[in-house]
């Protein structure tokens, strides 16, 4: 299996004017071998791949002698990124077509393998990395015993610091816990986060909302200035922390929150809902949405679930959990404004918890019927 590590980097001026330079060379040549591509598609309908673009890489380095003074791992690793676009273009569904890199819009990010310990990760607070040396760094977490670096990606994020993004590779040992009565249904909450089978709920704190009236002026501020100017540079620069400051809360509050519940449940019951489309203006509730990172969530507790041998269960979107009566099975039709569950049987409760109720049911059903196909 394999799991990557985000750690923090304080490079020096020399490093990270190095990385930037990186950055521009895999760009530059992904572009070039994109073009190659296009270009020799619409002459005669040949279909270069990896093998010819890396014949290419090395004629375009006598033209471009710069290009050497970069990762030569990471300039291959971008040739393999384009070959990877062009190969979920003609298999994946819904995968456009490859497009030109640009420097302003797209994410600064290299990718290196480990090539007999060209890449390591210190105790003593460093990452070695190729050409760029050892480059300071926060060792928040020490991989485990057994675990090899496979590569490292490294980037640059809007408000200026670098990450190393380490990915190690190790043999899965998870042994799978008994299925148990620990378990719990989650329920999308709009203006929260979620409501659980046990009656509570998770309000989900609304971090963009809370950081809006500093967007909204830092935004008028750049209104003010002279495009591309210094001034203008620097303003964007606190308007991307800004942003990013929000993004680590809600991250923060998502890791903590998933983490909580994967060490206090063995089995984790949810809707599979298509949190993109819900997004969308039409839905109307498109900002809270996003604000409440519950994708991000449902994502992080998965994960963390498997890792503890643990059972992440998704139940279809189209399964009427909302309207169904979680005592008597009776089906209601409900609007959106109905928040109380009435029943014929007596049974009067709020509509997100009985739609978790229900949720945890049809889990646990669904988790059963799987085992008893094993078994």
């Amino acid at each position: 299996m394999n799991k990557a590590i985000k750690y923090r980097l304080y490079p020096t001026k020399e490093q990270a004017e190095y990385f930037l330079k990186c950055f521009g060379c895999c760009r530059f040549v992904y572009n070039q071998a994109l073009n190659w591509r296009i270009m020799a598609y619409n002459a005669d309908r040949t279909c270069l791949n990896y093998n010819d673009t890396a014949y290419g890489l090395v004629a375009l380095k006598r033209i471009y002698p710069w290009l050497k003074e970069a990762d030569s791992i990471a300039l291959q690793q971008s040739l393999r990124h384009l070959d990877t676009a062009f190969s979920n273009f003609f298999k994946v569904k819904g995968a456009g077509f490859p497009k030109f890199k640009s420097r302003k819009h797209n994410r600064r990010s290299y990718t290196t393998i480990n090539q007999k310990g060209t890449v390591a990760v210190s105790e003593d607070k460093y990452i070695k990395l190729p050409k760029a040396g050892k480059v300071k760094a926060r060792i928040h977490r020490s991989p485990e015993s057994g675990w090899n670096i496979k590569s490292t990606t490294i980037s640059m994020d809007s408000d200026g610091k670098f990450y190393a993004s380490v990915l190690y590779e190790y043999e899965s040992i998870t042994i799978p816990v008994a299925i148990s009565n620990n378990v719990i249904g989650l329920d999308y909450k709009s203006n929260g986060l979620y409501m659980d089978s046990n009656g509570n709920s998770h309000t989900g704190h609304k971090y963009y909302r809370a950081g809006q009236a500093k967007f909204a002026k830092a935004q008028r501020k750049l209104k003010n200035k002279a495009i591309g100017s210094s001034n203008y540079k620097k303003q964007q620069l606190k308007i991307s922390k800004i942003h990013k400051h929000i993004s680590n809360q809600r991250l923060d509050d998502l890791h903590k929150t998933s983490t909580k519940i994967a060490n206090q449940y063995d089995v984790v019951c949810v809707e599979s809902l298509n949190m993109k489309a819900m997004s969308n203006k039409s839905f109307g509730n498109g900002k809270a949405t996003m604000d409440n990172g519950y994708g991000m969530f449902l994502n992080m507790l998965e994960y963390k679930l498997n890792n503890r041998g643990k059972y992440f269960v998704k139940v279809d979107k189209w399964y009427p959990s909302s309207q169904t009566c979680c005592e008597c099975g009776r089906i209601h039709k409900l609007s959106l404004n109905d928040r109380i569950y009435r029943c014929e049987c007596g049974l009067t409760m709020d509509r997100d918890l009985n739609a978790a109720i229900n949720i945890r049911n049809e889990g646990l059903n669904l988790l059963y019927e799987q085992y008893q196909k094993v078994g």
